[in-house]
């Protein structure tokens, strides 16, 4: 086996698979699914544990759960996003933990089209990152946004 590399807080690199020995931390996945049914969000806010509804500030139940530690936006079309697992099996396990939660409210979900929609992973590169110089050499693959504080 190739020589180990480590991250700070990581198991060690195999450098013959990340020569770099830079491998990115998955910090959030975002997915959806439809549960394939029409939803009344005010009684599922009443029902469910970790729910909470505020029609004038949001069109959807957020509810919580521990394991995994994840956040759902539950929408009256049936449509729900899951966010907050740190891997596409946790992001699934969640999903379907909500959907079973909303089952046992008495709707008949089901749990089609789970797709993942976003993933964020960060890692530590060790040189600093000028963004400018980087959106301008690369801008047809990125964009920038500067914030002045």
């Amino acid at each position: 086996m190739a020589e180990q590399g480590g991250l700070e807080g990581s198991q060690p690199v195999d450098l013959s698979k990340h020569p770099s020995g830079i491998v990115p931390t998955l910090q959030n996945i975002v997915s959806t699914v439809n549960l394939d049914c029409k939803l009344d969000l005010k009684q599922i806010a009443l029902q469910a544990r970790n729910a909470e509804y505020n029609p004038k500030r949001f069109a959807a139940v957020i509810m919580r759960i521990r394991e995994p530690k994840t956040t759902a936006l539950i929408f009256a079309s049936g449509k729900m996003v899951c966010t907050g697992a740190k891997s596409e099996q946790q992001s699934k396990l969640a999903a379907r933990k909500y959907a079973r939660i909303i089952q046992k409210l008495g709707f008949p979900a089901k749990f089609k089209d789970f797709k993942i929609q976003n993933i964020v992973g960060s890692c530590d590169v060790k040189f600093p990152i000028r963004l400018e110089g980087l959106a301008y050499s690369h801008g047809a693959f990125s964009s920038v946004d500067i914030w002045e504080i």
